[in-house]
């Protein structure tokens, strides 16, 4: 309480308020009249049951919003009663609610230089949250401006001690925080080991038994009803005499539950014989020191010490030890491993106590008893048209957001005293980012270069600068943070050595030296303004998972990860999905200088085959840009390990980040993976070797890939069944019509047979003054597209190949419902698909009558019969119309919008098959096989990795704390 005393003492003696400027804004018009507001009607269900697990209407959100973004930001966000007056009806309620809750805040406690400054805080916050440019961590949208209590911390950090009383205090606040929806993380090593005695005389239980107990309570609470299992992290120092327990408790228990589903058991995770396994409620890490890892390189003995003295009871080989850590690893994907002098040395506030533990994603490394509230910036916002980046606005929005962060401790209610004083007092944050796999190959560089990391390390560089600038600003308007006083030497140590890390990066384009100029300046300024006034916050910067709010702003990739696949799952405002190929792709191969016709070839081939190896007129160097987490081209463990490696000098915490490694991977290299990652210098690291598990709910109900294999080679089968295609033929007397046309004064005749129920079954193609040579040609032409047609190809699929085909005579029509046409070609399906396809397939395709285009500029929709208020339909048109080709030069004059965004064609979205719901289950239709995924529990999507975490793409549930 002294500490509190004293800093409330120097902010009475504090400046007048901080200056805000304008980022975005124009002064006197509000950011919500510069947007189009659109409703629409939010439904969700679970996929497996089909049952309707959520219903709102009307729910009014921007235009450019996706469907998956204003889904989850309706059911996970929205506050109030469904069908009550008080339930929130729209993004400008919520982002109200909260806005104004930070701006209230930050006059009350003297932030704002004028009234002015704090109504061009308000507008640029607001402009900031409904384009996408950034979003503070769940709980602020969940809790703020609300009646319940406003926690905005989505990490924590507790303690327990070696007595009874702390360790059943430790299960109550798990289980309060688990109550709300977080997670915690905390360091057992405290606790005395089974190998020593109580001051009875008897021996000790160890920290391991008693993490059954709170392991029960963790489970308890996910049961009790919410939805999502409760995340939490057990650290433990690898000099703790019960270490090699603690490293073997999850890997016994996955032989178990291995032998329970061999015997018939129900063993996924949320079956009705899984509680009987122990432990599966955490992720379990060992801290280990500088120490033990130098024995483990020189195959050294390792003391295993006692928690009440401190002297070495046991002596172990370290390699040994590291190995069976590599093992349990291999078998379970736990321990973590957890680097304790790299954490320390980074650390601002030694003089109060050591960094022992983390949160459960292993991103905020603090104090015991502390908590840190967490906001992402989204990278790909800040990436002008001609692909250079606005460095200037990236450091204003990160300065932006970190007041609003530091403010919103202010008001801010948290689950413990302690925990409340602590954040008080230290004030941590946790600025980050998300979408860096989405820019790396939007602007041309592959995740594992060197260019990708000397991006990605300038870029974080600017970030943690920003910030800490802005830090040292404030503290100069509303004082340091209680604790700086007894820890300026350690704080400001720690500020130089980031300068230091900084200098040593070295930058290979423009756009790296720019950022890295500018991260350059914001140092010195931190530097030099902080030694003068100190700063607001102990720790400014993290990398978290990003789940939910990556989908709330539209992110192709979450926190540090690179893109997951390169074809990914859409929903449709009317219902219905399709598969995108990633709108980055075109942009990055643009940007690589390849030819409009390559592009669309290359887009072509990722969306029938999901990767881009040996796509028509791809360079093999290019490839790299390409390489995604999961499917043909999948990234090497170390390429993760080296762009952890590459940004965290530059983060006060650490990287929520799991380095996955294939099926096939060897315990060696899994051991290579935590040598290096101790190497490199980072403070944490997770690993996940693919089907690794099995009490973890899959797409195929349980069993691995591996088992499958198994189970197939083992049955007998009986009979073959091949499946051909069969032609069907069409009547001898059939109806057909023939169509006159000119192209770029080009004659021909376009003739085509239908069937009874008028599905096309054949066309024949004759051009004026054409040699036997080129009639010949289209003769077979004419043969192979109809018996295509006549064994089942759709028309549809014809049209999307030849359509946009570009050679001479290309030109203007007599058509007027295709005024213009690339090629023959190009006009000829245009016309089969006006005369032959449903209205839905054309729109889909972007191809129109002259009727259809008329009436689309009179009422705002092509289809007769739609005003422009019906917006669930406008809405699905202009979802399709944003991934489709343009019909003719005439009506991009008309939509220039879509003219941008022609250059892949039909390629970039087409119907997904039923079965399929999101991008994970598309991987593994690419793939060939299930991918070691869980369902959600709430809608049943197949999630997807998502740091140390997943996260579901269907409503946008975690399995973590953020």
């Amino acid at each position: 309480m002294t500490e509190t005393s004293a800093a409330r003492s120097r902010s009475r003696r504090a400046g007048k308020g901080l200056k805000i400027e304008r980022i975005y804004t124009t002064p006197g018009v509000h950011p919500y009249d510069e947007v189009t507001w659109e409703k629409r009607d939010v439904v969700q269900q679970n996929w497996k049951t089909g049952e309707t697990i959520f219903e709102q209407r009307g729910v009014e959100f921007p235009d450019f919003w996706s469907v998956n973004a204003s889904t989850i930001v309706t059911t996970k966000y929205f506050r109030g009663a469904l069908g009550t007056e008080a339930r929130e009806t729209g993004l400008k309620q919520l982002v109200d609610r909260v806005v104004l809750t930070y701006v209230k805040a930050g006059k009350e406690h003297g932030y704002f230089a004028t009234d002015e400054d704090a109504e061009v805080f308000e507008h640029e916050l607001t402009y900031a949250l409904i384009h996408q440019i950034f979003s503070f961590n769940s709980p602020v949208w969940f809790n703020v401006g609300t009646a319940s209590p406003q926690q905005v911390s989505a990490c924590f950090i507790l303690a327990v001690d070696d007595s009874m009383d702390s360790i059943l205090n430790w299960y109550k606040e798990e289980g309060f925080i688990f109550k709300g929806g977080s997670g915690a993380g905390l360091n057992l090593s405290r606790i005395r080991s089974s190998k020593e005695l109580l001051s009875s005389g008897g021996t000790a239980s160890g920290p391991v038994s008693f993490m059954r107990g709170a392991d029960a309570s963790a489970g308890t609470i996910k049961s009790g009803g919410a939805t999502r299992r409760a995340a939490k992290m057990v650290v433990l120092d690898v000099d703790h005499p019960d270490i090699e327990e603690f490293i073997e408790t999850k890997a016994r228990e996955e032989h178990k539950i291995r032998a329970l589903r061999d015997a018939g058991f129900d063993m996924d995770l949320g079956g009705t014989d899984i509680v009987s396994v122990q432990y599966q409620n955490a992720n379990n890490s060992v801290r280990v020191s500088d120490e033990f890892m130098r024995a483990v390189e020189d195959g050294d003995e390792f003391g295993l010490r006692s928690r009440m003295d401190g002297s070495v009871i046991e002596t172990v080989d370290a390699r040994g030890l590291f190995n069976k850590m590599a093992q349990a690893a291999w078998e379970c994907a736990d321990p973590g491993i957890q680097y304790d002098d790299t954490i320390n040395d980074w650390h601002t506030n030694p003089e109060t106590g050591r960094i022992t533990a983390s949160n459960p994603c292993s991103e905020y490394m603090s104090l015991d008893n502390s908590s840190c509230n967490l906001a992402s910036l989204n990278l790909l916002k800040f990436l002008r048209e001609d692909n250079s980046f606005d460095v200037q606005k990236y450091q204003a929005v990160a300065e932006l957001v970190i007041t609003a962060m530091d403010i919103s401790i202010c008001f801010a209610d948290f689950p413990t005293e302690p925990i409340g004083e602590t954040t008080r007092n230290y004030r941590q944050l946790g600025i980050g980012y998300a979408n860096l796999g989405a820019l790396l190959m939007a602007t041309g560089r592959g995740y594992d270069s060197e260019g990708g990391r000397a991006l990605a390390a300038s870029l974080t560089s600017l970030l943690t600068g920003a910030a800490y600038k802005r830090s040292a600003e404030l503290a100069g308007v509303v004082g340091p943070y209680n604790g700086y006083a007894r820890n300026a030497d350690a704080h400001k140590r720690v500020m130089r050595k980031h300068q230091a890390a900084n200098d040593e990066i070295r930058s290979l384009h423009v756009m790296d030296s720019d950022i890295h100029k500018a991260a350059t300046k914001a140092w010195d300024a931190v530097v030099k303004v902080g030694e003068k006034q100190g700063y607001r916050n102990a720790q400014a910067s993290v990398l978290a998972p990003t789940g939910t709010i990556g989908f709330m702003m539209d992110c192709d990739t979450t926190g540090i990860e690179p893109d997951f696949s390169l074809v990914k799952f859409k929903k449709l405002v009317g219902g219905g999905s399709m598969q995108i190929v990633n709108q980055t792709i075109p942009r990055a191969l643009k940007m690589l200088g390849y030819a409009e016709e390559t592009i669309e070839a290359i887009v072509e081939h990722i969306a029938d085959k999901g990767h881009v190896i040996d796509a028509p007129g791809l360079k093999t160097e290019h490839y790299e840009i390409f390489d995604t987490a999961m499917g043909e081209r999948s990234i090497k463990p170390m390429g993760h390990v080296r762009m952890m490696a590459a940004v965290q000098p530059f983060l006060s915490g650490a990287i929520s980040k799991t380095v996955n490694l294939p099926e096939t991977a060897t315990v060696e290299e899994i051991g290579d993976v935590y040598l290096q990652g101790w190497k490199l210098g980072l403070k944490a690291l997770a690993v996940y070797r693919d089907n690794c598990k099995v009490g973890q709910p899959l797409s195929d109900g349980g069993s691995t890939a591996k088992d499958k294999a198994k189970d197939a080679a083992e049955a007998k089968v009986e009979k073959v069944v091949e499946y051909r295609p069969v032609r069907k033929r069409l009547p001898k007397r059939r109806t057909s019509q023939t169509t006159s046309f000119s192209v770029g004064g080009a004659e021909g005749y376009l003739t085509a047979g239908t069937y009874d129920d008028e599905t096309l079954g054949e066309i024949f193609l004759k051009f004026g003054k054409q040699g036997s040579t080129l009639a010949g040609v289209m003769d077979a032409f004419s043969i192979a597209v109809s018996i295509g047609l006549q064994y089942g190809v759709p028309l549809e699929t014809f049209v999307e190949k030849f359509t946009n085909l570009r050679f001479e005579p290309a030109g203007l029509t007599d058509d007027p419902d295709v005024r213009m046409a690339q090629s023959i070609m190009d006009y000829v399906f245009r016309r089969l698909a006006l005369d032959y396809l449903d209205f839905e397939t054309r729109d889909y395709m972007g191809i129109h009558s002259a009727e259809e285009r008329s009436r689309e500029l009179e009422t705002g929709s092509y289809q007769a019969g739609s005003g422009s208020d019906d917006s669930g339909d406008e809405a699905l048109e202009d979802e399709l119309e944003s991934y489709s080709q343009s019909v003719a030069t005439s009506t991009k004059k008309e939509r220039p919008e879509v003219e941008e965004k022609a250059a892949t064609g039909a390629a970039l979205a087409r119907p997904v098959e039923g079965g399929i719901n999101s991008s994970a289950e598309l991987m593994d239709k690419f793939q060939g096989k299930s991918a070691d995924a869980p369902m959600c529990m709430t809608c049943g999507t197949k999630m997807q990795r998502a740091g140390s975490c997943y996260v579901c793409e269907g409503c946008g549930s975690t399995s973590g704390c953020s």
